[in-house]
């Protein structure tokens, strides 16, 4: 039975979030198409985990919930992560997960062999930072999640981005509307062709 990882780390509910909204469609898109499967599901802005501190670090054996985050990781053939990007990277409450899942000799490092799973990213973004647009060098989001899951975690990674989340709420931004609308519709869709492709390849 395969196992969808979901998490989502948006501060803002369904309705108010271009991040959740994706992976919302991812969601429902994997459970039609593989209702055999099952979803673990972490909403960290909801219940966030806690930042590494010496303690977990230098402990003798792994932590009760290091281990459960870790074993959830483990577990999981596709990883579904709404990935919002705040002050130009990823909410912490996401950092703290990712820094409590990477574990060396266990997640990777010497020893470890890439395990060639999936990951989703469901990114949003307020504007854009599309290379040639003037904030093209400050996508600290995607970027780092791309090397640190799929450089450092030997993980096969999709994104999926919704961009000029800002622009039906910002006057400066009103001739932008239509472009976030597109954006936001080309989003959606690519979540939900995603999470069949994903599927048929589980079943």
């Amino acid at each position: 039975m395969a196992v969808l990882l979901h998490i989502d780390s948006s501060l803002f509910p369904l309705k108010d979030s271009g991040s959740r909204q994706v992976t919302d469609a991812f969601r429902k898109a994997w459970e039609t198409a593989h209702p055999q499967g099952s979803v673990i599901y972490r909403d960290l802005a909801a219940t966030p985990v806690p930042h590494l501190d010496a303690a977990t670090v230098t402990a003798a054996t792994v932590p009760a919930l290091r281990e459960e985050l870790i074993a959830e990781f483990e577990k999981a053939d596709v990883i579904l992560i709404g990935a919002p990007m705040y002050n130009f990277t990823i909410p912490s409450t996401l950092k703290a997960w990712l820094d409590q899942v990477i574990l060396a000799g266990r997640t990777f490092g010497e020893g470890v062999a890439p395990s060639g799973r999936r990951v989703v990213i469901a990114s949003s973004r307020g504007g854009s930072y599309r290379p040639g647009t003037p904030r093209a060098g400050f996508e600290f989001d995607t970027n780092y999640l791309e090397k640190v899951l799929g450089g450092g975690l030997g993980l096969q990674v999709e994104v999926i981005s919704r961009e000029l989340t800002k622009a039906p709420v910002n006057p400066a931004m009103a001739e932008l509307v239509p472009q976030a609308e597109e954006s936001a519709r080309r989003s959606l869709e690519r979540a939900a062709e995603s999470a069949r492709e994903h599927a048929a390849l589980l079943a």
